[in-house]
């Protein structure tokens, strides 16, 4: 493990002269504020020495450079909405804020993009593109409170992944400060590339430890006129999630497929003080279909409620904003209902996503936990949101601890992974060294230590050097 330096006063009149006085902290308040991400549990706070926001790529590469020059960790942070402890300072040192960092750069209506600094909001992005008739296909669900610095760095995912892929398949070029403080701009706006390594996809979902972005150029896309969300409500887990590859043969191609365990539904409900059909006794599955053309969308609808019934729905309704915010608010419900807990971020074969439900639910119903189930049902990513409840810290780790080792073994078995769009963090890195294969592993480490030398970038994540 590396060994660091504390943050001296030397380096603060330093790094003061890079941002201006008012832009760095030290005070204890400011300090406390940024020991946490969304993570609940004190035991896994850390309070960083020093809080920074630079306002440009080069105050970014000036205080990288300080970094390695004083032997200092730095942790980036964008919206703070890491649910994997990706934006705890594991190591103290320096949080550097990216909000300053707010400016969209370019709308380009001819050549369908857009430019913009990591610190802007993900919806905003969203809400620009929509004002010129255009598109951003990225839709994390915590868009509203969420940056767009964070989403590279992750490679959020999101609601509408199964149409349009993940946050990196929404990217033309980013602009990058290297852990040594090198700026550096990586990919093109091109539709095609094969020259020399595809280094701007390596720095997206690098979770901030081997670059940090500053601005990316954004693909947009044509906004489709004619949309539809359905609520389908089944009884059944297993052909709630199993209609997913039904709709895909089919040709119907959806925007969404999200599915909420009935624990969802009536948690989140209630959160949101909405009452929907089935409320009782239903698991929901929100299905979206976009299109440019009236009839076109009206042919899929019919399709779609045709297999659904057939396939085991007990009702389908024409959803609207309620059906989205119960969706939106499953995490917030359940961290009402206990101070701690942890969401699970599963990925397996599309295929095999209702058997895992399944199986790991029933796993989960010998442990004294609660557990609630979400998935973005069309893309084989599985949310697990796991209640401590009133366990003692002992019980609760020693039976989390267990399930995991059950559940990360039976999703290894299929094929999955640790993470669909969370991250591994600070969260997951003992099961990263466990379960990932030794010849990854240590490729991975190679490329940390030749970018990082001095291991100052966002310490204690992904991995431990």
């Amino acid at each position: 493990m590396k060994r660091y330096n504390e943050v001296s006063q030397e380096l603060v009149e330093e790094l003061t002269q890079v941002v201006g006085a008012e832009n760095i902290h030290t005070d204890a308040g400011t300090l406390d504020r940024y020991k946490t991400d969304e993570e609940q549990d004190p035991r896994l706070f850390h309070v960083p020495e020093v809080v920074i926001a630079p306002g440009s790529t080069e105050e970014v590469a000036a205080i990288m450079k300080l970094a390695n020059k004083y032997l200092v960790p730095v942790t980036p942070r964008g919206g703070g909405t890491s649910v994997s402890d990706g934006a705890i300072p594991v190591f103290g040192g320096i949080v550097l804020l990216l909000e300053r960092m707010n400016k969209i750069i370019e709308i380009n209506e001819a050549g369908m993009y857009m430019v913009v600094e990591a610190g802007v909001p993900t919806i905003v992005v969203q809400q620009k593109a929509r004002e010129k008739g255009l598109f951003y296909a990225g839709d994390p669900c915590s868009a509203e409170s969420c940056l767009i610095g964070g989403n590279l760095a992750t490679n959020a995912g999101g609601n509408k992944a199964v149409r349009y892929g993940t946050t990196r398949h929404q990217v033309y070029a980013l602009e990058a400060v290297t852990p040594t403080g090198d700026i550096v701009e990586l990919g093109a706006r091109l539709k095609k590339c094969s020259t020399g390594y595809c280094l701007d996809q390596l720095i997206m979902g690098s979770e901030g430890t081997l670059g940090i972005i500053t601005q990316a150029t954004l693909k947009l896309l044509p906004l489709a006129p004619c949309r539809l969300d359905v609520l389908t409500i089944f009884t059944d887990v297993e052909k709630a999630t199993g209609i997913v590859p039904i709709l895909i043969k089919a040709g119907l191609n959806p925007t969404s497929v999200e599915f909420m365990d009935n624990s969802f539904v009536q948690a989140s409900s209630d959160y949101s003080e909405l009452k929907l059909p089935h409320y009782e006794d239903g698991s929901y599955v929100i299905i979206s279909i976009e299109t440019f053309d009236e009839g076109e969308l009206e042919s899929k609808m019919e399709k779609l409620e045709a297999l659904a019934r057939a396939n085991g729905a007990t009702d389908v309704l024409v959803a609207d904003d309620r059906v989205w915010t119960i969706r939106k608010n499953c995490l917030e419900s359940t961290r009402a209902m206990s101070s701690v807990s942890t969401s699970d971020d599963l990925v397996v074969p599309v295929n095999e996503i209702a058997s895992t439900i399944n199986h790991l639910c029933e796993v989960a119903s010998h442990y004294p936990f609660k557990v609630f189930t979400l998935a973005h049902a069309g893309d084989g990513n599985l949310h697990f949101q796991i209640l401590k409840g009133k366990l003692s810290d002992e019980e609760w780790e020693e039976n989390l601890n267990s399930f995991h080792s059950k559940a990360y073994a039976y999703i290894y078995s299929l094929g999955g992974r640790l993470s669909g769009e969370h991250g591994i963090g600070a969260k997951k890195v003992n099961q990263l060294e466990k379960y990932t294969n030794p010849v990854e592993l240590k490729m991975m480490k190679a490329i940390k230590n030749a970018l990082d030398p001095n291991g100052v970038l966002n310490p204690g994540k992904v991995f431990n050097i």
